[in-house]
């Protein structure tokens, strides 16, 4: 195997990671507040197709991202009002949520149907690209830094301070943090907004750099891969990196299928099929652990009301 095939299979696995590693960055810290929110892949096509209208309108690719992430944070707080103030059930919102945006993105994308979109460029000067051990380091779309940058920026919030540990006793007991005075669905809207935000930057992967023009249900289901690691990597952002790029792993063997004769022993269909094989598969596994020997937030999917 040449030392140009592994530095392009190395770029292709961190460009169909990175969507999901984003997505699941951000349910990890609503899903931390206690808050389960299923309508991942609703607000990842809400910002992919935002993406690609604001490019397409202004050729802005920074501004197209900040709409997109704007436009699904609005939506999530549709989920937010719901679930948090009115104390819908948290799983047929999320679920409603995704019908949405898999709908309003198919309605708002027809103009935009099959034209192409500017590629977002590496942020390096272009001579680093184009020598192939220096493209491994500088050969990627802004959007695969950023979302590296976030994994230690989730990480050190959660962990190393005091708004991050107010969000972690939130979701392991809401009560006893509203007791003591925290505003509980406060910090819940914060979370949520939060996930949306990420949710739409995560869709505006998918016409910068991955598949660059609009289509229908673009995203093809990697919102609900996003929810899952989020359980496989047990709530931990470090984990969630690694599963990202295991998944992202996966992903290319469907591309590699219809070029290299060393994948076709099985048929591409199944190679495409994969990643959500394993996804089925590390539900199953999870489920079958202990009660009690994960690392869920004790009030994940539970609706608070204040006792006084």
């Amino acid at each position: 195997m040449s030392t140009e095939l592994i530095i392009a299979i190395i770029i292709t696995i961190a460009g169909a990671a990175t969507p999901i590693l984003l997505a699941a960055l951000g349910e990890l810290v609503v899903e931390k507040s206690g808050v389960l929110n299923l309508g991942v892949e609703g607000m990842m096509l809400i910002g992919a197709v935002i993406t690609v209208a604001v490019t397409l309108t202004t050729g802005n690719h920074l501004l197209a991202v900040v709409c997109a992430a704007l436009a699904a944070s609005l939506s999530s707080l549709i989920f937010g009002v719901l679930t948090l103030t009115l104390s819908a059930n948290q799983v047929a919102t999320g679920l409603a949520l995704t019908i949405l945006g898999t709908g309003f993105s198919a309605l708002f994308g027809q103009p935009y149907t099959g034209k192409d979109v500017p590629l977002l460029r590496s942020p390096f000067p272009p001579e680093l690209a184009t020598d192939p051990i220096w493209r491994v380091l500088f050969g990627y779309s802004p959007l695969v830094y950023f979302a590296l940058i976030m994994v230690v920026v989730v990480w050190w919030f959660l962990q190393k301070t005091r708004a991050g540990l107010i969000l972690r006793a939130v979701g392991e007991n809401d009560l006893s943090a509203h007791s003591i005075g925290y505003p509980v669905i406060g910090i819940r809207y914060l979370a949520v907004a939060f996930g949306g935000a990420m949710a739409g930057i995560a869709g505006s992967c998918f016409p910068l750099f991955l598949t660059p023009q609009w289509v229908e249900r673009l995203t093809t289901g990697r919102g609900w891969i996003a929810l899952a690691l989020v359980v496989f990597a047990a709530w931990r952002p470090f984990r969630l990196l690694a599963g990202a790029y295991f998944f992202g792993l996966m992903m290319i063997f469907e591309i590699y299928a219809k070029t290299n004769s060393a994948f076709r022993v099985l048929p591409s269909e199944f190679w495409a099929a994969l990643p959500y094989l394993a996804t089925v598969l590390v539900l199953v596994l999870i489920s079958l652990r202990r009660e009690g020997s994960t690392a869920a937030p004790a009030c994940l999917g539970k609706p608070f009301v204040a006792t006084g």
